[in-house]
């Protein structure tokens, strides 16, 4: 079994980039039998697209989770769907800022996960590690990958599985210093270490309340 990880480069001021960070550390490892590669992707939405087809196309992976930084969350955040819609709040690293524009164009409304968001969560709950499921991965570069990777695994990679996994800060970033919650680098590792084994031992997610009111 072949698994890729990616994170981002950093973004918006910041000079890290935890998911950047985690994706690395994790690279070029073995977990449960599975190798494990990873890939920095650009916070930028004009090169995105073409540049996860490559990636994909590079390590034919059978199980892709792309992780990224959502400031203000105080826990990893297994994402539940992505929505055919970028709407930047600000620019992105190529001074890019799209408002109500389609990620891909005559594409779907939306794609759900196809990991066992459910399953993983009881597991890092298990584990004493924050964790919530989202159903909201925003309009801005994180979004638009998570789209984008989804509509690859539909239309050009069928037997690819893959999702989405947003990280609060880490301790020693200024949002962090400014109040924002935060989780240090061996909590994340440990988070994403338990989501890929759960990813590669559950085909069927599993039945568990974790929606929301509002």
């Amino acid at each position: 079994m072949q698994v890729l990880v990616t994170g981002f480069e950093p973004f918006g001021g910041d000079t890290i980039n935890p998911s950047a960070l985690l994706a690395t550390r994790l690279g070029g490892g073995r977990i449960s039998g599975a190798t494990v590669a990873h890939e920095v992707l650009p916070c930028a939405f004009a090169p995105l697209q073409a540049r996860l087809r490559d990636v994909i196309a590079a390590h034919r992976p059978d199980l892709v989770i792309a992780f990224g930084l959502a400031t203000g969350r105080a826990a990893i955040s297994l994402e539940r769907v992505t929505i055919n819609v970028i709407d930047a709040r600000i620019p992105d690293n190529n001074g890019d800022a799209p408002v109500d524009r389609p990620v891909i164009a005559e594409g779907p409304a939306a794609y759900f996960s196809t990991l066992p968001i459910k399953a993983a969560m009881a597991d890092l709950h298990d584990a004493g590690i924050p964790v919530e499921i989202s159903q909201t991965a925003g309009t801005y570069v994180c979004n638009a990958a998570f789209y984008g990777l989804m509509h690859l695994a539909a239309t050009e990679f069928p037997n690819l599985r893959a999702g989405f996994v947003h990280l609060p800060c880490l301790p020693d970033m200024p949002a962090a210093y400014a109040g924002q919650p935060a989780l240090s680098a061996s909590t994340m590792h440990r988070a994403a270490r338990t989501i890929i084994k759960t990813c590669l031992a559950c085909n069927t997610d599993r039945r568990i309340a974790a929606g929301a009111v509002a």
